[in-house]
């Protein structure tokens, strides 16, 4: 693989600005130049009620199961708020992938579960008997419900509660302005709330659903998994990579893959 054909290559970024980090460092190490442009703002919920009654009553979980590193962060910081000690109980913990699995380690929490393929279909598929088992999900407000209610089929009792917002970010103004300037090799996406939330910005900067997908054929469109694909080709975008693990660095190997191997996806 020749990385040499990436050099130089003009990366949009569309996550949130406060995650964009990691892979804005790998892309700059590839030689590129990664251009955030963010699609989607981690907010505050208004009203953190519902959560902190769950986690107050967390020793009478048998589960508690994270899809996201914000969703960690924001877990611990309401149990350090309610002084919950997570340590002195006896439930089980799961998590959708390694990134996720690394932000709980960090809080010194033992993970129990990370499926082989960091999506909610995984997790159904491999997590096991959890019959009559009783299971906290905090999750982003705008989070697909096929976890909670796949668990329900299987038997568990699931409490599925916003942890934080998820709402538009400011990056469609400035992608408008790189793409009709022709400033752009590549988009990456790494959520369907990225995909959804960044047309409906150039939407509200004037650019329509099919300008905006005229605009983005132009360019090349890296997913991180399947299930932000579909999002994409539901949207009628041209998706020309998906990672083959769903993780930054799975974006990033199908961004190489592409540039150096277009033939491959």
């Amino acid at each position: 693989m020749d990385k040499r054909l990436i050099l130089d290559k003009r990366i949009v970024v569309t996550r949130a600005e406060e995650q964009a980090s990691d892979l804005v460092a790998q892309l700059e190490e590839l030689g590129t130049i990664p251009i955030v442009c963010p699609a989607i703002t981690i907010v505050p919920l208004n009203d953190y009620t519902p959560l902190d009654t769950a986690l107050t009553q967390l020793s009478e979980y048998d589960w508690l199961l994270f899809t996201s590193v914000n969703g960690v962060e924001v877990v611990f910081e309401r149990m350090h708020k309610l002084g919950v000690d997570p340590n002195a109980m006896s439930f089980k913990v799961g998590s959708i992938g390694p990134a996720t699995a690394d932000a709980l380690r960090q809080h010194n929490l033992h993970v129990d579960f990370v499926p082989s393929a960091y999506v909610a279909e995984a997790i159904l598929d491999e997590i096991g008997d959890v019959l009559g088992q009783h299971m906290l999900l905090p999750r982003a407000d705008i989070a697909r419900k096929t976890l909670a209610d796949g668990l329900r089929q299987k038997g568990a009792f699931v409490d599925a509660i916003d942890a934080y917002r998820t709402i538009p970010g400011p990056g469609a103004q400035q992608l408008i302005t790189l793409l009709r300037e022709r400033k752009v090799d590549a988009i990456t996406f790494t959520s369907s709330s990225t995909v959804r939330f960044l047309l409906d910005g150039m939407e509200q900067q004037g650019v329509s659903r099919s300008e905006a997908r005229q605009m983005l054929q132009e360019i090349v469109v890296i997913c991180i998994g399947p299930v932000t694909a579909a999002t994409a080709e539901q949207e009628q975008l041209y998706v020309h990579s998906v990672a083959h693990t769903y993780t930054v660095g799975g974006l990033v190997d199908a961004l190489l893959r592409q540039f150096c191997h277009p033939t491959v996806t």
